[in-house]
């Protein structure tokens, strides 16, 4: 399927699942996921998925270094309950990538490979998420500012006229195309210091 090109320049990130390394659903249990991957899971690509697999690809190097993350093994905090502006497209990405779920995930076999409650709302945190290590007990907190790669001026009207009900194909494909060429430069700016701010 067609997605736009800069989708294949943002590196994949590579994770180590023992569930699916013990059920045989992947050699060594690797698996690896791309931005377009939590496209597909979300529906969309805008500054809000962005931000949510920049924090956490972003965490999980930090957490593990040159090592694999472990998948399942990573409690995932979200300072805002679920059903909070965008908190809930952000979780879906986070949990999504580190196996983390919340009372409906995998409830485990014989006390192993357990995801449920992993993935917790409302969490007095110093930034939008922390990710931990169950292993170590190690973790990072992230915090994600969409506002240090402002949107070009003329964003908010296109966007507008594009929701018109008479709007053109010529009109929504503009701002579509508007659209992404935010999501591009947030991501071509991973390495702002204000864009991530970790601690």
């Amino acid at each position: 399927m067609p997605y736009p090109d800069f989708f294949e320049q943002i590196p994949s990130i590579r994770l180590r699942d023992p569930l699916a390394e013990f059920l045989g659903s992947a050699h060594g249990g690797i698996l690896e996921y791309s931005y377009t991957d939590v496209v597909k899971l979300t529906g969309h690509s805008c500054p809000t998925v962005a931000g949510a697999w920049l924090m956490t690809t972003g965490a999980l190097k930090r957490l593990y270094g040159e090592q694999l993350p472990v998948r399942g093994n990573i409690v995932v905090r979200v300072r805002n309950g679920p059903a909070e502006g965008v908190t809930g497209v952000i979780a879906s990405v986070a949990g999504f990538i580190t196996g983390a779920a919340g009372e409906t995930g995998f409830k485990g076999l014989r006390g192993q490979f357990e995801r449920r409650d992993l993935l917790r709302f409302d969490q007095a945190i110093g930034g939008d998420l922390r990710f931990e290590r169950l292993d170590t007990g190690a973790g990072v907190t992230v915090g994600y500012n969409a506002a240090v790669v402002p949107p070009p001026p003329n964003l908010m009207p296109q966007l507008l006229d594009a929701l018109l009900p008479g709007a053109t194909v010529q009109v929504r494909a503009a701002f579509a195309q508007s659209w992404q060429a935010r999501v591009r430069a947030i991501i071509e700016h991973a390495g702002h210091p204000q864009l991530l701010q970790y601690s």
